[in-house]
Protein backbone atom coordinates (compact mmCIF):
# COMPACT_ATOMS: atom_id res chain seq x y z
CA UNK A 1 0.00 0.00 0.00
CA UNK A 2 1.64 3.48 -0.93
CA UNK A 3 0.55 6.03 2.05
CA UNK A 4 0.38 9.64 1.28
CA UNK A 5 -0.14 12.56 3.97
CA UNK A 6 -2.78 15.01 2.42
CA UNK A 7 -3.16 19.08 2.74
CA UNK A 8 0.94 19.22 2.09
CA UNK A 9 1.09 22.72 0.66
CA UNK A 10 -0.68 23.67 4.40
CA UNK A 11 1.48 25.71 6.86
CA UNK A 12 0.39 23.06 9.33
CA UNK A 13 2.39 20.37 7.23
CA UNK A 14 5.43 22.16 7.19
CA UNK A 15 8.10 20.66 9.32
CA UNK A 16 10.57 23.67 9.06
CA UNK A 17 8.16 25.45 10.95
CA UNK A 18 7.71 26.45 14.89
CA UNK A 19 4.99 23.97 16.09
CA UNK A 20 3.41 27.01 17.46
CA UNK A 21 2.70 28.19 13.96
CA UNK A 22 1.76 24.97 12.72
CA UNK A 23 -0.43 24.67 15.96
CA UNK A 24 -2.51 28.25 15.43
CA UNK A 25 -2.30 27.83 11.71
CA UNK A 26 -4.31 24.25 11.98
CA UNK A 27 -6.44 25.04 14.69
CA UNK A 28 -7.65 28.25 12.33
CA UNK A 29 -9.16 25.92 9.37
CA UNK A 30 -10.65 23.83 11.85
CA UNK A 31 -14.53 23.99 12.68
CA UNK A 32 -16.20 23.26 15.77
CA UNK A 33 -17.06 19.78 14.72
CA UNK A 34 -13.64 18.73 13.82
CA UNK A 35 -11.93 20.93 16.93
CA UNK A 36 -14.80 18.73 19.05
CA UNK A 37 -13.67 15.03 17.91
CA UNK A 38 -9.69 16.04 18.94
CA UNK A 39 -11.19 15.74 22.48
CA UNK A 40 -12.45 12.30 22.36
CA UNK A 41 -9.77 9.58 23.47
CA UNK A 42 -11.96 6.58 22.90
CA UNK A 43 -11.45 2.83 22.08
CA UNK A 44 -11.07 1.01 19.03
CA UNK A 45 -10.75 -2.83 17.72
CA UNK A 46 -8.94 -4.47 14.82
CA UNK A 47 -9.65 -7.68 13.29
CA UNK A 48 -6.70 -10.56 14.19
CA UNK A 49 -5.59 -10.35 9.87
CA UNK A 50 -5.01 -6.47 10.47
CA UNK A 51 -8.01 -4.83 9.03
CA UNK A 52 -9.93 -2.27 10.62
CA UNK A 53 -13.51 -2.91 12.61
CA UNK A 54 -16.14 -1.37 10.59
CA UNK A 55 -19.98 -1.31 11.06
CA UNK A 56 -21.73 -4.28 11.17
CA UNK A 57 -18.52 -6.55 11.27
CA UNK A 58 -18.03 -9.44 13.89
CA UNK A 59 -15.95 -8.27 16.16
CA UNK A 60 -14.51 -8.45 19.64
CA UNK A 61 -16.37 -4.91 19.88
CA UNK A 62 -18.74 -3.96 17.61
CA UNK A 63 -17.26 -0.04 16.86
CA UNK A 64 -17.06 1.90 13.32
CA UNK A 65 -14.07 2.79 12.50
CA UNK A 66 -14.36 4.85 9.55
CA UNK A 67 -17.37 6.94 11.03
CA UNK A 68 -15.41 7.54 14.22
CA UNK A 69 -12.34 9.20 11.86
CA UNK A 70 -14.78 10.63 9.04
CA UNK A 71 -17.99 11.50 10.68
CA UNK A 72 -16.77 11.68 14.27
CA UNK A 73 -13.32 13.61 13.49
CA UNK A 74 -11.60 11.62 16.13
CA UNK A 75 -8.27 10.92 16.35
CA UNK A 76 -7.27 9.53 19.36
CA UNK A 77 -7.65 5.68 20.29
CA UNK A 78 -6.32 3.08 22.41
CA UNK A 79 -6.45 -0.94 20.74
CA UNK A 80 -8.25 -3.13 22.28
CA UNK A 81 -7.34 -6.74 22.37
CA UNK A 82 -3.95 -8.41 22.09
CA UNK A 83 -2.55 -9.53 18.45
CA UNK A 84 0.43 -10.45 16.27
CA UNK A 85 2.75 -7.81 15.94
CA UNK A 86 2.93 -7.59 11.61
CA UNK A 87 -0.98 -7.58 11.64
CA UNK A 88 -0.61 -4.39 14.73
CA UNK A 89 1.52 -3.13 12.17
CA UNK A 90 -0.86 -2.63 8.99
CA UNK A 91 -3.51 -1.79 10.70
CA UNK A 92 -1.91 0.95 12.42
CA UNK A 93 -1.11 1.72 8.71
CA UNK A 94 -4.28 1.71 7.50
CA UNK A 95 -5.80 4.16 9.90
CA UNK A 96 -3.13 6.27 9.11
CA UNK A 97 -4.63 6.18 5.46
CA UNK A 98 -7.84 6.22 6.49
CA UNK A 99 -6.60 9.79 8.60
CA UNK A 100 -4.57 11.14 5.75
CA UNK A 101 -7.67 11.29 4.19
CA UNK A 102 -9.97 13.61 5.92
CA UNK A 103 -10.18 17.28 5.13
CA UNK A 104 -7.44 18.43 7.17
CA UNK A 105 -5.68 14.98 7.43
CA UNK A 106 -4.79 14.85 11.05
CA UNK A 107 -2.75 11.80 11.94
CA UNK A 108 -4.14 9.25 14.84
CA UNK A 109 -2.55 8.91 18.17
CA UNK A 110 -2.75 5.35 19.20
CA UNK A 111 -2.76 4.35 22.79
CA UNK A 112 -2.92 1.17 24.94
CA UNK A 113 -3.52 0.30 28.37
CA UNK A 114 -0.22 -2.04 29.59
CA UNK A 115 0.89 -5.14 27.54
CA UNK A 116 4.11 -5.71 29.36
CA UNK A 117 3.37 -8.35 32.08
CA UNK A 118 0.51 -11.86 32.66
CA UNK A 119 -2.21 -9.18 33.76
CA UNK A 120 -5.08 -9.81 31.37
CA UNK A 121 -7.85 -7.47 32.77
CA UNK A 122 -9.85 -6.05 29.80
CA UNK A 123 -10.54 -2.66 32.00
CA UNK A 124 -7.09 -1.81 33.05
CA UNK A 125 -4.29 -4.36 31.05
CA UNK A 126 -3.63 -6.84 28.72
CA UNK A 127 -1.36 -9.62 28.97
CA UNK A 128 1.97 -9.27 26.98
CA UNK A 129 1.38 -11.61 24.13
CA UNK A 130 4.03 -11.41 21.44
CA UNK A 131 5.69 -8.75 23.85
CA UNK A 132 8.38 -8.84 26.12
CA UNK A 133 7.04 -9.93 29.42
CA UNK A 134 8.26 -8.49 32.92
CA UNK A 135 7.38 -8.45 36.32
CA UNK A 136 3.96 -6.04 36.70
CA UNK A 137 5.15 -3.06 37.95
CA UNK A 138 4.40 -4.10 41.63
CA UNK A 139 7.24 -6.67 40.78
CA UNK A 140 9.33 -3.90 39.55
CA UNK A 141 8.66 -1.82 42.85
CA UNK A 142 9.94 -4.84 44.87
CA UNK A 143 13.17 -4.64 43.35
CA UNK A 144 13.81 -0.63 44.04
CA UNK A 145 16.28 -0.33 41.44
CA UNK A 146 15.37 3.10 39.30
CA UNK A 147 17.76 1.42 37.02
CA UNK A 148 15.59 -1.32 35.64
CA UNK A 149 12.76 0.89 35.60
CA UNK A 150 14.30 2.87 33.03
CA UNK A 151 15.25 -0.21 30.99
CA UNK A 152 11.88 -1.96 30.97
CA UNK A 153 10.05 1.60 29.88
CA UNK A 154 12.66 1.76 27.20
CA UNK A 155 12.19 -1.80 25.97
CA UNK A 156 8.37 -0.80 26.43
CA UNK A 157 8.87 2.75 24.31
CA UNK A 158 10.95 0.31 21.59
CA UNK A 159 8.26 -1.96 21.14
CA UNK A 160 5.70 0.10 21.40
CA UNK A 161 7.01 2.44 18.53
CA UNK A 162 7.67 -0.28 16.52
CA UNK A 163 3.17 -0.73 15.95
CA UNK A 164 2.46 2.48 16.10
CA UNK A 165 1.70 3.19 19.89
CA UNK A 166 2.45 6.93 20.60
CA UNK A 167 0.91 7.17 24.07
CA UNK A 168 0.92 4.90 26.88
CA UNK A 169 -1.58 4.58 29.27
CA UNK A 170 0.50 4.29 31.97
CA UNK A 171 2.75 4.12 34.51
CA UNK A 172 -0.18 3.87 37.57
CA UNK A 173 1.34 5.52 40.58
CA UNK A 174 -1.23 5.06 43.27
CA UNK A 175 0.00 4.36 46.31
CA UNK A 176 -0.80 1.12 47.71
CA UNK A 177 -2.36 2.04 51.07
CA UNK A 178 -5.72 -0.22 50.85
CA UNK A 179 -4.63 -3.53 51.39
CA UNK A 180 -8.02 -4.71 49.11
CA UNK A 181 -7.73 -2.53 46.90
CA UNK A 182 -7.71 -4.29 43.29
CA UNK A 183 -5.55 -1.97 41.36
CA UNK A 184 -2.48 -2.41 43.55
CA UNK A 185 -0.22 -4.75 40.86
CA UNK A 186 -0.42 -1.43 38.59
CA UNK A 187 1.33 0.29 41.26
CA UNK A 188 5.08 0.30 42.73
CA UNK A 189 3.77 -0.23 46.12
CA UNK A 190 2.99 1.57 49.47
CA UNK A 191 6.08 3.74 49.63
CA UNK A 192 5.58 7.71 47.94
CA UNK A 193 9.33 8.29 48.08
CA UNK A 194 10.31 5.08 46.42
CA UNK A 195 7.52 5.40 43.82
CA UNK A 196 8.38 8.92 43.15
CA UNK A 197 12.33 7.67 42.48
CA UNK A 198 10.71 4.83 39.86
CA UNK A 199 8.36 7.01 38.55
CA UNK A 200 11.12 10.00 37.35
CA UNK A 201 12.81 6.36 35.47
CA UNK A 202 9.53 5.54 34.20
CA UNK A 203 8.61 8.58 32.38
CA UNK A 204 12.61 9.20 31.17
CA UNK A 205 12.39 5.71 29.94
CA UNK A 206 9.03 5.91 27.81
CA UNK A 207 9.68 9.86 26.60
CA UNK A 208 13.15 10.27 26.65
CA UNK A 209 14.69 13.63 28.13
CA UNK A 210 11.85 15.55 26.16
CA UNK A 211 8.66 14.82 24.13
CA UNK A 212 10.25 14.22 20.82
CA UNK A 213 9.76 12.08 17.52
CA UNK A 214 11.12 8.76 19.08
CA UNK A 215 9.01 9.28 22.56
CA UNK A 216 5.74 7.44 23.66
CA UNK A 217 3.55 10.41 25.52
CA UNK A 218 3.42 8.79 29.31
CA UNK A 219 -0.46 9.46 30.84
CA UNK A 220 0.33 8.91 34.13
CA UNK A 221 -2.66 8.10 36.77
CA UNK A 222 -4.87 8.19 38.85
CA UNK A 223 -4.41 12.00 40.20
CA UNK A 224 -4.39 12.39 42.93
CA UNK A 225 -3.71 9.43 43.84
CA UNK A 226 -6.23 6.04 43.89
CA UNK A 227 -5.42 4.27 46.50
CA UNK A 228 -7.25 5.15 49.48
CA UNK A 229 -10.53 3.22 48.65
CA UNK A 230 -13.42 2.84 51.10
CA UNK A 231 -13.36 -0.64 51.77
CA UNK A 232 -11.00 -1.11 49.36
CA UNK A 233 -13.39 -1.15 46.50
CA UNK A 234 -12.54 -0.11 42.71
CA UNK A 235 -14.53 2.84 41.48
CA UNK A 236 -15.73 1.70 38.23
CA UNK A 237 -18.17 0.83 40.35
CA UNK A 238 -21.15 2.43 42.14
CA UNK A 239 -20.23 0.58 45.30
CA UNK A 240 -16.37 1.56 45.35
CA UNK A 241 -16.98 5.36 44.37
CA UNK A 242 -15.88 6.41 47.50
CA UNK A 243 -12.15 7.79 48.33
CA UNK A 244 -11.67 8.82 52.09
CA UNK A 245 -8.51 9.96 54.10
CA UNK A 246 -9.33 9.12 57.61
CA UNK A 247 -5.41 9.37 58.29
CA UNK A 248 -5.17 13.00 57.00
CA UNK A 249 -2.68 11.63 54.42
CA UNK A 250 -3.96 13.31 51.25
CA UNK A 251 -0.69 15.06 50.65
CA UNK A 252 1.26 12.28 50.82
CA UNK A 253 -0.49 10.73 47.68
CA UNK A 254 0.53 13.55 46.01
CA UNK A 255 4.11 13.49 46.00
CA UNK A 256 4.80 10.92 42.77
CA UNK A 257 2.19 13.05 40.79
CA UNK A 258 4.96 16.40 41.93
CA UNK A 259 7.78 13.72 40.68
CA UNK A 260 6.04 12.96 37.58
CA UNK A 261 5.49 16.44 37.03
CA UNK A 262 9.00 17.30 37.49
CA UNK A 263 10.15 14.68 35.31
CA UNK A 264 7.94 16.10 32.24
CA UNK A 265 4.89 13.79 32.17
CA UNK A 266 3.04 15.03 29.07
CA UNK A 267 -0.37 13.48 30.28
CA UNK A 268 -2.38 13.33 33.10
CA UNK A 269 -5.49 11.27 34.32
CA UNK A 270 -7.54 12.02 37.04
CA UNK A 271 -9.31 9.21 38.46
CA UNK A 272 -13.07 7.77 39.14
CA UNK A 273 -13.07 8.46 43.14
CA UNK A 274 -15.49 10.95 44.63
CA UNK A 275 -13.67 12.22 47.72
CA UNK A 276 -15.65 12.14 50.91
CA UNK A 277 -15.05 14.43 53.95
CA UNK A 278 -12.37 16.85 52.80
CA UNK A 279 -12.58 20.27 51.59
CA UNK A 280 -12.97 19.05 47.67
CA UNK A 281 -16.17 19.14 46.33
CA UNK A 282 -17.77 15.65 46.58
CA UNK A 283 -17.97 15.04 42.67
CA UNK A 284 -15.45 12.27 40.63
CA UNK A 285 -12.11 13.68 40.07
CA UNK A 286 -12.56 14.12 36.24
CA UNK A 287 -15.55 16.92 36.65
CA UNK A 288 -13.73 18.30 39.71
CA UNK A 289 -12.29 21.75 39.25
CA UNK A 290 -10.72 22.31 42.64
CA UNK A 291 -8.74 19.20 41.59
CA UNK A 292 -8.08 19.70 38.35
CA UNK A 293 -7.89 22.99 37.69
CA UNK A 294 -7.10 24.32 40.99
CA UNK A 295 -4.61 21.48 42.39
CA UNK A 296 -3.16 19.86 39.32
CA UNK A 297 -3.13 23.30 37.20
CA UNK A 298 -2.40 26.16 38.87
CA UNK A 299 -0.95 24.90 42.19
CA UNK A 300 1.02 21.85 40.75
CA UNK A 301 1.92 23.64 37.24
CA UNK A 302 0.69 20.74 35.14
CA UNK A 303 0.98 22.20 31.47
CA UNK A 304 -0.35 18.90 29.59
CA UNK A 305 -3.09 17.17 28.66
CA UNK A 306 -5.72 16.51 31.58
CA UNK A 307 -7.63 13.19 29.88
CA UNK A 308 -10.41 11.84 31.98
CA UNK A 309 -10.66 7.88 32.96
CA UNK A 310 -12.93 6.28 30.84
CA UNK A 311 -16.20 6.25 30.59
CA UNK A 312 -17.57 9.67 32.59
CA UNK A 313 -20.16 10.62 30.59
CA UNK A 314 -22.57 7.76 28.67
CA UNK A 315 -23.63 4.23 30.29
CA UNK A 316 -22.11 1.48 28.45
CA UNK A 317 -22.63 -2.03 27.79
CA UNK A 318 -19.82 -4.25 28.34
CA UNK A 319 -19.94 -7.94 28.14
CA UNK A 320 -23.63 -7.92 27.94
CA UNK A 321 -24.36 -6.17 31.19
CA UNK A 322 -25.15 -2.24 31.36
CA UNK A 323 -22.64 -0.57 33.51
CA UNK A 324 -23.67 3.56 34.27
CA UNK A 325 -21.30 6.13 33.43
CA UNK A 326 -19.10 6.88 36.33
CA UNK A 327 -20.50 10.21 36.84
CA UNK A 328 -19.93 9.80 40.44
CA UNK A 329 -21.32 13.25 42.36
CA UNK A 330 -23.28 14.04 39.05
CA UNK A 331 -25.26 10.99 38.57
CA UNK A 332 -28.71 13.20 38.53
CA UNK A 333 -27.23 15.43 35.05
CA UNK A 334 -28.23 14.88 31.85
CA UNK A 335 -25.15 13.81 29.23
CA UNK A 336 -24.68 17.28 27.95
CA UNK A 337 -24.61 18.76 31.57
CA UNK A 338 -21.50 16.33 32.42
CA UNK A 339 -19.44 16.96 29.49
CA UNK A 340 -20.07 20.78 30.60
CA UNK A 341 -18.65 20.07 33.90
CA UNK A 342 -15.56 18.00 32.56
CA UNK A 343 -14.71 21.09 30.21
CA UNK A 344 -15.34 23.55 33.46
CA UNK A 345 -13.36 21.36 35.71
CA UNK A 346 -10.09 22.09 33.23
CA UNK A 347 -9.86 18.65 31.26
CA UNK A 348 -8.90 18.12 27.71
CA UNK A 349 -9.68 14.93 26.53
CA UNK A 350 -13.36 12.59 27.42
CA UNK A 351 -11.61 8.54 27.83
CA UNK A 352 -13.80 6.39 26.71
CA UNK A 353 -16.36 8.50 24.69
CA UNK A 354 -17.37 8.93 21.46
CA UNK A 355 -19.94 11.79 21.68
CA UNK A 356 -18.34 15.01 20.05
CA UNK A 357 -22.00 15.73 19.41
CA UNK A 358 -22.45 16.90 23.15
CA UNK A 359 -19.61 19.60 22.22
CA UNK A 360 -20.80 21.00 19.27
CA UNK A 361 -24.10 21.35 21.02
CA UNK A 362 -22.76 23.25 24.07
CA UNK A 363 -21.05 25.93 21.33
CA UNK A 364 -23.33 26.10 19.42
CA UNK A 365 -25.81 26.91 22.12
CA UNK A 366 -23.33 29.55 24.09
CA UNK A 367 -22.83 27.54 26.93
CA UNK A 368 -19.61 26.68 25.86
CA UNK A 369 -17.18 29.65 23.91
CA UNK A 370 -15.11 28.23 21.45
CA UNK A 371 -12.10 29.91 23.01
CA UNK A 372 -12.37 27.13 25.53
CA UNK A 373 -12.04 24.34 23.11
CA UNK A 374 -9.20 25.94 21.40
CA UNK A 375 -7.24 26.26 24.29
CA UNK A 376 -7.67 22.25 24.76
CA UNK A 377 -6.89 21.99 21.26
CA UNK A 378 -3.49 23.93 21.60
CA UNK A 379 -1.86 21.10 23.92
CA UNK A 380 -3.67 18.18 21.97
CA UNK A 381 -2.14 19.41 18.50
CA UNK A 382 0.90 20.36 19.51
CA UNK A 383 1.89 16.69 21.11
CA UNK A 384 0.60 15.45 17.60
CA UNK A 385 3.13 17.91 16.20
CA UNK A 386 6.24 17.02 19.01
CA UNK A 387 5.67 13.33 18.26
CA UNK A 388 6.50 13.82 14.18
CA UNK A 389 2.86 11.97 13.62
CA UNK A 390 2.01 15.10 11.19
CA UNK A 391 5.48 14.16 9.19
CA UNK A 392 5.40 10.36 9.20
CA UNK A 393 2.83 9.06 10.91
CA UNK A 394 3.28 5.23 9.65
CA UNK A 395 5.42 2.31 10.64
CA UNK A 396 7.68 -0.34 8.84
CA UNK A 397 6.02 -3.71 9.44
CA UNK A 398 8.56 -5.96 8.76
CA UNK A 399 10.48 -4.00 11.63
CA UNK A 400 7.55 -4.25 14.10
CA UNK A 401 7.54 -8.03 13.29
CA UNK A 402 11.42 -8.02 14.07
CA UNK A 403 11.36 -5.56 17.31
CA UNK A 404 8.74 -7.11 19.17
CA UNK A 405 9.62 -9.60 21.32
CA UNK A 406 13.25 -9.22 20.19
CA UNK A 407 15.27 -11.94 21.96
CA UNK A 408 17.16 -9.77 24.10
CA UNK A 409 13.74 -7.72 25.26
CA UNK A 410 12.34 -11.27 25.94
CA UNK A 411 15.43 -12.37 28.27
CA UNK A 412 15.52 -9.15 29.97
CA UNK A 413 12.07 -9.42 31.01
CA UNK A 414 12.57 -12.93 32.13
CA UNK A 415 15.56 -11.60 33.61
CA UNK A 416 13.51 -9.44 35.68
CA UNK A 417 10.83 -11.90 36.65
CA UNK A 418 13.83 -14.28 38.62
CA UNK A 419 14.84 -11.00 40.30
CA UNK A 420 12.06 -9.57 41.46
CA UNK A 421 10.69 -13.44 43.28
CA UNK A 422 11.13 -12.33 47.14
CA UNK A 423 11.83 -14.99 49.39
CA UNK A 424 10.17 -14.39 52.68
CA UNK A 425 10.86 -17.88 54.56
CA UNK A 426 13.48 -20.92 54.04
CA UNK A 427 13.06 -23.25 56.66
CA UNK A 428 16.29 -25.05 57.43
CA UNK A 429 17.80 -24.21 54.37
CA UNK A 430 15.87 -25.90 52.01
CA UNK A 431 17.11 -23.38 49.15
CA UNK A 432 18.78 -23.84 46.95
CA UNK A 433 17.39 -27.34 45.98
CA UNK A 434 21.25 -29.37 44.34
CA UNK A 435 20.16 -32.74 43.43
CA UNK A 436 16.57 -33.93 41.27
CA UNK A 437 14.23 -34.39 43.78
CA UNK A 438 11.00 -36.12 43.36
CA UNK A 439 8.94 -33.68 42.99
CA UNK A 440 5.31 -33.05 43.14
CA UNK A 441 3.84 -29.50 41.37
CA UNK A 442 0.28 -27.78 41.72
CA UNK A 443 -0.18 -25.12 39.61
CA UNK A 444 3.27 -25.48 37.49
CA UNK A 445 3.73 -26.85 34.35
CA UNK A 446 4.74 -30.69 34.15
CA UNK A 447 6.57 -29.87 31.41
CA UNK A 448 8.72 -27.03 32.55
CA UNK A 449 9.32 -28.59 36.13
CA UNK A 450 10.10 -32.09 34.59
CA UNK A 451 13.58 -29.99 33.40
CA UNK A 452 14.48 -29.63 37.43
CA UNK A 453 13.39 -32.79 38.66
CA UNK A 454 11.68 -36.47 38.80
CA UNK A 455 7.71 -35.47 38.66
CA UNK A 456 5.59 -37.93 40.75
CA UNK A 457 1.89 -37.88 40.80
CA UNK A 458 1.11 -38.04 44.29
CA UNK A 459 2.93 -36.05 47.39
CA UNK A 460 3.07 -39.01 49.32
CA UNK A 461 5.65 -40.50 47.01
CA UNK A 462 7.73 -36.68 46.62
CA UNK A 463 10.42 -35.37 48.94
CA UNK A 464 9.41 -31.89 47.86
CA UNK A 465 6.27 -30.05 46.51
CA UNK A 466 6.07 -26.71 44.98
CA UNK A 467 2.76 -25.22 45.27
CA UNK A 468 1.36 -22.09 43.12
CA UNK A 469 -1.19 -19.57 44.41
CA UNK A 470 -2.86 -16.60 43.90
CA UNK A 471 -3.94 -13.78 46.24
CA UNK A 472 -7.28 -14.53 47.30
CA UNK A 473 -10.50 -13.03 46.30
CA UNK A 474 -14.06 -12.51 46.64
CA UNK A 475 -16.24 -13.73 43.41
CA UNK A 476 -18.14 -11.37 41.97
CA UNK A 477 -21.29 -11.93 39.52
CA UNK A 478 -21.15 -9.05 37.03
CA UNK A 479 -18.71 -10.51 34.86
CA UNK A 480 -16.92 -7.09 34.09
CA UNK A 481 -16.44 -6.41 37.87
CA UNK A 482 -15.02 -10.37 38.01
CA UNK A 483 -11.36 -8.63 36.57
CA UNK A 484 -11.26 -6.38 39.36
CA UNK A 485 -10.15 -8.63 42.01
CA UNK A 486 -11.61 -7.14 45.53
CA UNK A 487 -13.03 -8.10 48.77
CA UNK A 488 -11.12 -10.62 51.72
CA UNK A 489 -7.32 -11.20 51.46
CA UNK A 490 -7.72 -14.82 53.21
CA UNK A 491 -8.36 -17.69 51.92
CA UNK A 492 -11.85 -19.40 53.62
CA UNK A 493 -11.61 -22.42 55.89
CA UNK A 494 -12.60 -24.69 52.68
CA UNK A 495 -9.82 -23.37 50.20
CA UNK A 496 -7.34 -23.41 53.33
CA UNK A 497 -7.89 -27.11 54.18
CA UNK A 498 -6.43 -29.13 51.41
CA UNK A 499 -3.27 -26.58 51.11
CA UNK A 500 -2.46 -27.16 55.10
CA UNK A 501 -2.66 -30.83 54.44
CA UNK A 502 -0.21 -30.66 51.49
CA UNK A 503 2.50 -28.85 53.47
CA UNK A 504 2.05 -30.66 56.91
CA UNK A 505 2.06 -34.10 54.02
CA UNK A 506 5.79 -33.03 52.78
CA UNK A 507 7.94 -29.68 52.46
CA UNK A 508 6.58 -27.30 50.09
CA UNK A 509 7.64 -24.47 48.62
CA UNK A 510 4.16 -22.19 48.38
CA UNK A 511 4.89 -19.42 45.51
CA UNK A 512 2.16 -16.80 46.15
CA UNK A 513 1.41 -14.36 43.28
CA UNK A 514 0.40 -11.10 45.26
CA UNK A 515 -1.63 -8.85 42.86
CA UNK A 516 -2.89 -7.56 46.74
CA UNK A 517 -1.63 -7.82 49.92
CA UNK A 518 -2.73 -11.53 50.60
CA UNK A 519 -3.31 -12.77 54.53
CA UNK A 520 -1.81 -16.09 54.48
CA UNK A 521 -0.70 -16.45 58.34
CA UNK A 522 -1.21 -20.17 58.68
CA UNK A 523 0.64 -20.97 55.30
CA UNK A 524 3.96 -18.79 56.13
CA UNK A 525 3.89 -20.66 59.34
CA UNK A 526 3.90 -24.02 57.76
CA UNK A 527 5.17 -23.81 54.42
CA UNK A 528 8.71 -24.96 54.18
CA UNK A 529 10.36 -22.14 52.00
CA UNK A 530 7.26 -18.94 51.11
CA UNK A 531 8.27 -16.88 48.18
CA UNK A 532 6.14 -14.23 46.58
CA UNK A 533 5.66 -13.43 43.06
CA UNK A 534 4.31 -10.36 41.02
CA UNK A 535 4.03 -11.73 37.59
CA UNK A 536 6.96 -15.02 36.72
CA UNK A 537 7.07 -17.69 34.83
CA UNK A 538 7.22 -21.46 36.44
CA UNK A 539 10.72 -21.35 34.86
CA UNK A 540 11.82 -18.26 36.22
CA UNK A 541 10.23 -19.32 39.99
CA UNK A 542 11.92 -22.77 39.19
CA UNK A 543 15.03 -21.43 38.80
CA UNK A 544 15.13 -19.70 41.79
CA UNK A 545 14.01 -22.92 43.69
CA UNK A 546 16.99 -25.29 42.06
CA UNK A 547 19.70 -22.22 42.88
CA UNK A 548 20.28 -20.81 38.99
CA UNK A 549 18.82 -18.01 39.77
CA UNK A 550 18.75 -15.50 43.03
CA UNK A 551 15.65 -13.64 44.59
CA UNK A 552 16.26 -10.20 45.16
CA UNK A 553 12.60 -8.60 46.05
CA UNK A 554 11.59 -7.33 49.17
CA UNK A 555 8.05 -6.79 50.10
CA UNK A 556 6.11 -3.73 48.20
CA UNK A 557 3.78 -3.81 50.81
CA UNK A 558 3.18 -5.42 54.09
CA UNK A 559 1.24 -8.48 54.69
CA UNK A 560 -1.61 -8.24 57.08
CA UNK A 561 -2.00 -11.08 60.10
CA UNK A 562 -6.15 -10.96 59.72
CA UNK A 563 -8.83 -9.42 57.88
CA UNK A 564 -9.76 -7.83 61.52
CA UNK A 565 -6.36 -6.20 61.07
CA UNK A 566 -7.07 -4.74 57.38
CA UNK A 567 -10.66 -3.87 58.31
CA UNK A 568 -9.35 -1.55 61.24
CA UNK A 569 -6.88 0.07 58.88
CA UNK A 570 -7.15 3.48 57.72
CA UNK A 571 -7.33 3.59 53.59
CA UNK A 572 -5.06 6.53 52.77
CA UNK A 573 -2.36 5.38 55.63
CA UNK A 574 0.26 2.91 53.68
CA UNK A 575 0.87 -0.04 55.81
CA UNK A 576 -1.15 0.55 58.68
CA UNK A 577 -2.42 -2.70 59.81
CA UNK A 578 -1.79 -4.10 63.44
CA UNK A 579 1.17 -6.95 63.97
CA UNK A 580 1.77 -7.63 60.02
CA UNK A 581 3.42 -11.19 59.22
CA UNK A 582 5.55 -9.75 56.95
CA UNK A 583 6.67 -6.04 56.96
CA UNK A 584 7.06 -3.87 53.93
CA UNK A 585 10.60 -4.27 52.90
CA UNK A 586 10.86 -7.90 54.12
CA UNK A 587 12.52 -10.66 52.05
CA UNK A 588 15.34 -12.61 52.95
Amino acid sequence: MQFTVRNEGHPYQNAELPVSERVEDLLARMTVAEKAGQLFHTMLAMHPDGSTVEKGDAAMVPLDTTAMLQGGHMTHFNLLGTYEPAAMARWQNTVQAMAADTRLGIPVSLSTDPRHAFTDNAGASFNSGAFSAWPEPIGLAALRDPRLVHEFADTVRREYLAVGFRVALHPQIDLASEPRWSRQNGTFGSDAALTSRLVRAYVRGLQGDGLGRHSVATMVKHFPGGGPQKDGEDPHFAHGKEQVYPGGMRDLHLEPFKAAIAAGCAQMMPYYGQPIGTDWEEVGFGANKGVVQGLLRDTLGFDGIVCTDWGLITDSEIFGETHPARAWGLEHLSEIDRVARVLDAGCDQFGGEARPELVVELVESGRVPEYRLDASLRRVLRQKFVLGLFDDPYVDVDLAAETVGRADFTEAGARAQRRSLTLLTNSGGTLPVASRPKLYVENVSGEVAAAYAELVSDPAHASLAVLRLRTPYERRANKFESFFHSGTLAFTDEELKPILALLDAVPTVVCINLERAAVIPEIAERAAVLIADYGASDAALLDVVFGRAVPEGRLPFELPRSMAAVRASRPDVPNDTADPVFAVGAGL
